[in-house]
């Protein structure tokens, strides 16, 4: 195979978030933005010594589980709801999978399995969003043109391309509210034929338009984002927004000002055209001010599922203090606070920690403070302890220094862990497993129907500690081994391999070595009890550093 060259074949599955695995001539391909069962052509368009990647031509044959058609008029161009032709039921199962063969990749790695050799934990599956469609309270629509030179377009970009926008006139994982108003803002600007911002030669003025809307109030905020390059009487536009026959209310209408050569929104200057630059939302019974650019789950409905099921998964808080790190405007932290003694969330977006601030006094949450700053640097400054943690990281997960920090420095038995992204928490459950942590159970829930995104709910725990103990702490080369002879747990030994060699070993591998070595081993590590069970066996360089650790404690 070749790089270039076109080839057919079938989509075996889709590994997270939307790697599609084909086989071709004994390769492995992967191909991006399919289904599975899809029969598609392919171009390879990138060749490494282990990997290859093609692109997607065309899909030649449906998948048997396409069980209806699309529903936006820009599938699958716009490349944002690539399962929309699966059944919701469908898209759930096969996030489910995804997760859970990560995890049980990264768990089976880090040494937490049973008997068998595989990944030993709790997976309880996945929570489906409330609503399927029109479920998202946020959109930021970018103005530009469907092909060079076409007429002006407002909307989301074409797949794979970082020029092309289309108008995404019937988009519907939003409510009808954000149709209508870009439909408005389009034709008025059209109409006058205003430019667009392009990216090239940075000339133009229109940019993106950025619409929120609370699920639980139909509270509406609109940003129109421009650059400064031109002026314009935008009143009129205003005044053609209130009039529209909406389902919910414009309670604001905000002009930004954006000159950086960057594509992202952001503001340089806001004004005010009507009404306020916030607007509220309800969730568990608490009330939230939003601002364009505050973190807020783009699902509400979903949010309260996945913030319930944290809930669940914390379980008792009386009389505990909680850290909420990467606490975004403190949604978790106010729903904890009521049922907990203090609750202190660390967010390194300033806007955020303000709002976090004002919600949590609104709601009359006297128990609740934030303090705005990285979390590798603020936990330093915080005198007070946490009994539980709850860490809701960005998409890239815990920072690789700020992990090893926040075990060191707090040393909590039980964490929660709320991820965006399976691979990032994959890779952060390997290094937490390094400091003796477990992963005690896992849910996924969908807040994004229709796309490739999940999200995960994982507790991890050291196990209980016994309030009438204390802790402990001593060096293994400070001990008198003399008396441990067949006494050494797993445990020990685990550590004193990992601490003379760097390698982590499974239970299932010392009882194979004690066996071995004739020695006594606990039924609960005997071969497994399934027909025909086939057991990963010992590698050589692990079995001499378990025998070295066994010469140690004088069990051989």
């Amino acid at each position: 195979m070749k790089k270039g060259e076109i080839y057919e074949g079938v989509v075996e599955r889709i590994d997270f978030p939307n790697k599609g695995r084909v086989h071709v001539e004994g390769e492995m391909v992967t191909v991006k933005n399919a289904i599975p069962g899809q029969k598609i052509r392919f171009q390879i368009n990138k060749k490494r010594k282990n990997r290859m990647e093609g692109r997607l031509l065309e899909v030649t044959e449906k998948s048997p589980i396409e069980k209806r058609d699309p529903v936006c008029s820009i599938f699958p161009s716009c490349g944002g709801c690539m399962y929309q032709t699966m059944s919701y039921e469908d898209q759930l199962a096969m996030k489910a999978g995804q997760v859970k063969k990560l995890l049980d990749d990264a768990l089976v790695e880090a040494g937490q399995v049973n008997e068998a050799g595989e990944a030993d934990y709790p997976f309880l599956g996945i929570k489906g969003s409330p609503k399927e469609f029109a479920y998202r309270n946020k959109m930021e629509f970018s103005f530009g043109d469907e092909y060079k030179d076409g007429p002006l377009s407002l909307g989301l970009h074409k797949k794979g391309s970082t020029y092309d926008v289309l108008t995404a006139c019937d988009c519907k994982i939003v409510h009808e509210d954000f149709t209508k108003i870009l439909t408005c803002v389009l034709a008025y600007f059209k109409e006058r034929n205003a430019s667009y911002y392009h990216k090239i030669s940075h000339e133009g003025y229109l940019r993106h338009l950025l619409v929120r809307r609370a699920e639980n109030t139909g509270e509406i905020l609109v940003n129109l984002v421009t650059t400064s390059q031109e002026e314009w009487d935008l009143m009129p536009l205003v005044q053609e927004v209130l009039g529209l026959p909406l389902e919910g209310k414009v309670v604001g209408f905000l002009h930004i000002i954006n000159d950086s050569l960057a594509d992202v929104v952001k503001s340089d200057e806001t004004k005010v055209l009507y009404g306020q630059d916030y607007f509220y939302e309800e969730l568990l019974g608490l009330k939230f001010k939003i601002t364009p650019f505050s973190f807020f789950q783009t699902n509400s409905l979903g949010a309260e599922v996945l913030y319930s099921t944290a809930r669940e998964f914390v379980g008792e808080t009386k009389d505990r203090t909680i850290f909420d790190l990467y606490s975004g405007t403190g949604t978790i932290a106010q729903i904890l606070a009521p049922v907990a003694k203090e609750v202190i969330g660390v967010e390194i977006v300033e806007e955020a920690v303000t709002a976090a601030k004002e919600n949590a006094e609104a709601n009359g949450l006297t128990n609740c403070s934030f303090l705005a700053g990285d979390v590798l640097k603020v936990i330093d400054e915080i005198e007070e302890k946490p009994d539980f943690i709850v860490l809701d990281p960005p998409r890239e997960g815990i920072h690789p220094k700020a992990l090893p920090k926040i075990v060191d420095l707090y040393r909590c038995e039980k964490m929660l862990y709320i991820s965006c992204k399976p691979t990032s928490l994959a890779r952060d459950l390997v290094e937490f497993a390094k400091y003796g942590y477990r992963v005690e159970k896992v849910c996924c829930v969908d807040m994004f129907p229709g796309t490739v995104h999940v999200e995960t709910v994982v507790l991890l725990s050291k196990g209980e500690i016994d309030s009438k103990k204390i802790r402990v702490e001593f060096s293994l080369e400070d001990m008198d081994t003399s008396g441990f002879q067949q006494g050494a747990t797993y445990e020990q030994i685990k550590g004193r391999v990992l601490e003379q060699t760097g390698l982590k070993v499974s239970s299932l591998y010392i009882s194979q070595i004690k066996r071995k070595c004739g020695l006594e081993v606990g039924q609960s590590y005997n071969l497994s009890k399934k027909e025909n069970a086939k057991q990963p066996q010992c590698p050589p360089e692990k079995e001499k550093a378990i025998r070295e650790a066994m010469k140690y404690f004088g069990m051989i």
